[in-house]
C-alpha cells in the first residue's frame, strides 16, 4: 500500500491556457512559473481559490434576493403598466395551461441558482474542513455545477427577444426590470465563482491508500 501520488507533490503543474503539464521549478524559490509551451504564469493551485469563490458565492446570495422580489419585466399596453417578476411569469405559464414551459422556467430561473449555491458552499466547507469522504462524487457535483450554470441564463435571452420584438409604440411596450439586472449578475456571478473554484482542492486533503 502506498500513498496516493498527486501530481503537485511530485513538483508538476497544469497550464490553465494551453493544458500542458509541466515539472516546477521555480515556484518553491517564489518566483512565478510559466507554461514552457505558450509562457503563460502556472500555479500549483489557484490563488486565493476559497476566499475568492466564497466572496463570489456571498455576493450572489445577496443578489439572489432581489432578483426574485423585483420585477424582471414590465409590459405597458394601453397606458396601463404591469411589473412581471420570475415567480409571477411561471405562475401565469401554470394558469395559462402552459406546464412544461413554466416546469422549464421555474427550474432554469429558480431551481439551478440555488442548488448552484448551495453546491458551491458545500464544496467550499469539504476543503476548508479537509473532508476526506467522497472525493470522486464532490468532483463529479463541481463538473455538473460548471456545466449548468449558463443555462439559467434563459430568462435573460427571452427578456431580450420579448424587449426587441414587443416595440408596439402605444399600443405595448416590453421593458427590462431591476430584477432582471439582479438576475444577471447573479448567474454570472455563480460563473466565475465555478471557475474561480479549484477542483484540485478536494483530492489535497486526501489521505487514503491505493494499491
Amino acid at each position: 500500500m502506498s500513498r496516493l501520488l498527486t501530481a503537485a507533490g511530485q513538483s508538476l503543474v497544469n497550464c490553465h491556457e494551453c493544458g500542458k503539464l509541466s515539472r516546477d521549478e521555480l515556484v518553491p524559490r517564489g518566483l512565478q512559473a510559466r507554461c514552457p509551451r505558450c509562457a503563460a504564469i502556472v500555479h500549483r493551485r489557484k490563488p486565493a481559490s476559497v476566499a475568492r469563490t466564497w466572496a463570489l458565492v456571498i455576493a450572489a446570495a445577496i443578489l439572489y434576493v432581489p432578483a426574485n422580489y423585483f420585477p424582471v419585466m414590465t409590459i405597458e399596453s394601453f397606458g396601463h403598466r404591469e411589473p412581471s417578476t420570475i415567480l409571477g411569469g411561471v405562475d401565469e405559464l401554470i394558469v395559462s395551461g402552459d406546464y412544461p414551459i413554466a416546469a422549464v422556467l421555474f427550474f432554469a430561473s429558480i431551481t439551478v441558482p440555488m442548488l448552484k449555491l448551495i453546491g458551491l458552499s458545500y464544496l467550499l466547507v469539504s476543503v476548508q474542513r479537509r473532508w476526506q469522504g467522497r472525493p470522486r462524487h464532490r468532483a463529479y457535483l463541481y463538473r455538473i455545477i460548471e456545466y449548468v450554470g449558463r443555462w439559467s441564463m434563459i430568462d435573460i435571452f427571452v427578456l431580450s427577444i420579448l424587449v426587441a420584438l414587443v416595440q408596439l409604440g402605444s399600443l405595448a411596450t416590453i421593458e427590462p426590470g431591476f430584477g432582471a439586472l439582479c438576475f444577471a449578475s447573479v448567474v454570472v456571478i455563480t460563473m466565475f465563482a465555478a471557475e474561480s473554484f479549484d477542483p484540485r482542492l478536494i483530492w489535497d486533503n486526501l489521505h487514503e491508500r491505493m494499491p
